[in-house]
């Protein structure tokens, strides 16, 4: 019975694992946004006309990365949380020996629902840090051939 439980609580802590990459990789995502904030800070206090508002548009969206970041690992911690609940459930079914199976499913279903999410606040995030790292067209010089 308990080998049967550890076979069935496999698929979860895989899932785990995946969180914690994931959370890994966010976590100095936004450790570079934080830095790239301080040093824009910085900037905008030097800065006048055109150069300051560039300084407020890229501080802005630092804002929103930062947001967005922050929330997809509060997303990504809950479904981590609801994942361990999972797992737990599975054990404690065979020493309370009461059928837990629908509060199992309840579980991992919400902590897909809570990864999902946090995907879909990642793919935001880039979707912003890909806009603010756009190349000006002046800068690509497409008159000239190279």
């Amino acid at each position: 019975m308990i080998v049967q439980s550890i076979q069935l609580a496999l698929a979860p802590v895989f899932v785990l694992v995946a969180i914690g990459n994931i959370l890994n990789m966010l976590a100095s995502r936004h450790a570079r946004v934080v830095d790239r904030t301080r040093e824009m800070q910085t900037a905008f206090l030097k800065t006048t006309g055109e150069e300051h508002d560039a300084s407020v548009r890229e501080l802005r969206m630092l804002a929103r990365r930062t947001y967005l970041i922050g929330r997809a690992q509060l997303t990504l911690v809950l479904s981590g949380i609801t994942i361990g609940m999972t797992v737990v459930l599975i054990f404690s079914s065979q020493f309370i020996h009461a059928s837990t199976e629908p509060f199992v499913a309840i579980c991992f279903a919400l902590a897909i629902a809570l990864l999902l999410w946090g995907l879909v606040l990642f793919l935001m995030e880039t979707r912003v840090a890909a806009e603010q790292l756009r190349v000006p067209l002046s800068f690509l010089e497409l008159d000239r051939d190279l």
